[in-house]
């Protein structure tokens, strides 16, 4: 693996939270399936060491903006379980008062401007946000997730040109995970990825995206480079999901093999690979990691407790954070 300038706390943090997202999604995906969760989610399990390389490099102040996969770049970004668990749960404790769901969820309070149902859908809003930075004369940084099949969009085209333009703070990530829901990623997106931001000017580079200290000393390059003006970026990062395109989706040998799956769950992982690698180096042993694994799971299923048994949002919050009264917000 890739080594970065790091300390060993910040190893057992970077691996504390890539178990914290796959131990959330193992949850959630049970909410689903026992039917205790509304609506449809999609599992970020198997990408783990893309949203926590990277958001490991930014600071507090740092935004994101996430996809309709965005629980990784929640968690990833300093969210608790129990307000996630809320939110997922339609509870009014939830990050938005349960209102948002799985694939609005928000955390404003440690930079997370959101996630986005639709493909392609906070492209604009990260852009947004680098640019408010570059005009307020701060030094932040956005990071914007988005998918494969997100390279479709053309407001992807319209925003890295304005960012390129006007050399914003803001690093497109692309979360290349082979597959455009049920669609192989070759057969949607022609030529290179990474050749379509070359076209603005924009530096790209193309990570392993199972390799969590690769990503993150890529990262911390390009933040630091963002910080000085030299923006904006774009990464390639080449990972894999492990469920379907959604939490219904159980039945993919249609679109991939189960082969292909075992491959990557056992030779792959992000976890099972930081976690050799951590031993290896001598900064934990089996037994320490046994044991921080064993928290996470603990907590998140009190989190589950917690969530399920939380009062829902009053009936007259409906339109709360809704509607705003342009007269009243202009006074």
């Amino acid at each position: 693996m890739a080594k970065t300038k790091t300390n060993t706390e910040d190893y057992l943090r970077m691996y504390r939270q890539m178990v914290r997202i796959r131990t959330f999604e193992d949850n959630a995906n049970q909410l689903y399936l026992s039917a205790k969760m509304p609506g449809l989610t999609h599992m970020y399990s198997g990408e783990e060491a893309v949203a926590v390389g990277i958001c490991e490099a930014l600071k507090f102040t740092d935004k994101i903006t996430s996809t309709h996969r965005g629980h990784g770049h929640c968690v990833a970004k300093g969210a608790e379980f129990k307000e996630m668990f809320c939110e997922l749960l339609g509870k009014e404790e939830g990050y938005c008062r349960g209102k948002g769901g799985s694939m609005h969820i928000a955390d404003q309070s440690n930079g997370n401007l959101g996630a986005n149902a639709i493909v392609g859908g906070s492209m604009g809003i990260a852009t947004g946000s680098a640019f408010t930075a570059k005009m307020l004369g701060k030094d932040d940084v956005t990071v914007c997730f988005f998918g494969d099949g997100a390279t479709a969009q053309g407001l992807m085209y319209e925003v890295m040109n304005m960012a390129a333009l006007w050399n914003l703070p803001v690093i497109y990530a692309c979360e290349n995970n082979g597959y455009s829901e049920y669609t192989k990623t070759e057969e949607i997106a022609a030529g290179s990825i990474t050749a379509r931001a070359e076209a603005f000017g924009i530096e790209a580079h193309q990570v392993d995206g199972q390799d969590v200290l690769a990503v993150n000393a890529l990262t911390q390059k390009l933040v630091e480079r963002a910080r000085k003006g030299e923006g904006p970026f774009f990464l390639e990062l080449m990972t894999y999901r492990y469920h379907g395109h959604h939490v219904g989706d159980i039945n993919r040998e249609y679109y991939r093999s189960k082969d292909e799956e075992k491959d990557w769950k056992e030779n792959r992982d992000p976890i099972i690979r930081f976690r050799t690698w951590l031993v290896s180096e001598g900064v934990a042993t089996e037994d320490e990691i046994e044991a921080m694994n064993a928290e996470i799971k603990k907590d998140a299923e009190a989190a589950v407790d917690y969530a399920l048994n939380a009062k829902y949002p009053d009936v007259s919050e409906v339109d709360m954070h809704v509607f705003t009264d342009i007269k009243h917000a202009l006074a």
